[in-house]
């Protein structure tokens, strides 16, 4: 059961700070954040303290806890298309985003003279690209790579050094997997 991500998603929606529902729950905002982490459990007491401070039942929070989804399955029939805003890109992920705690993943659909920037504000990650159709170019660093459909790149991110482009005519498909 994760918990955690269920209180951080909780709290998030309500636009709760850690430090604002800590002083509510009578606890430390380090610690809260190990709760909402998962390294670190609450007691059933803190766990009602918690719930309390950011405005739920705790059991409406076991709920959906339990409820969270464990596997995302796509079937190829079940992808669809994919509307492509005026960003030039759109993004298709597995999971949703409060489930994800280690790795995040997703398709990207990216139209041609588009580009998607890092991801920001994210350190000592690692991201993989593989390409499943049409063509990208890679920025990393001062280092320019062209990528193919089929070539795949396993690499650090490098968020103000990185950029994912499409040089071609064609919308490019790539399968995107980076740690959190």
């Amino acid at each position: 059961m994760n918990l955690g991500s269920v209180l951080r998603k909780l709290r998030k929606d309500r636009k709760l700070t850690l430090k604002a529902v800590a002083a509510q729950a009578g606890i430390s905002e380090g610690f809260l954040s190990q709760i909402e982490n998962e390294v670190n459990s609450p007691s059933v007491e803190t766990l009602v303290n918690i719930c309390s401070a950011i405005g739920y039942d705790i059991g409406e929070v076991i709920r959906q806890a339990q409820n969270q989804e464990r596997l995302g399955l796509i079937r190829r029939d079940e992808w669809g298309e994919i509307e492509i805003p005026a960003s030039g890109f759109a993004t298709q992920r597995f999971l949703a985003p409060e489930t994800r705690r280690v790795i995040d993943s997703a398709i990207l659909k990216i139209e041609p003279g588009r580009s998607i920037p890092a991801r920001k504000g994210v350190k000592n990650s690692q991201e993989v690209l593989c390409v499943l159709k049409g063509n990208i170019e890679l920025v990393h660093g001062e280092e320019v790579h062209i990528l193919k459909e089929g070539d795949a790149v396993h690499y650090w991110s490098l968020y103000e050094k990185q950029m994912i482009t499409n040089k071609t005519r064609s919308v490019a498909i790539v399968m995107w997997v980076g740690t959190i």
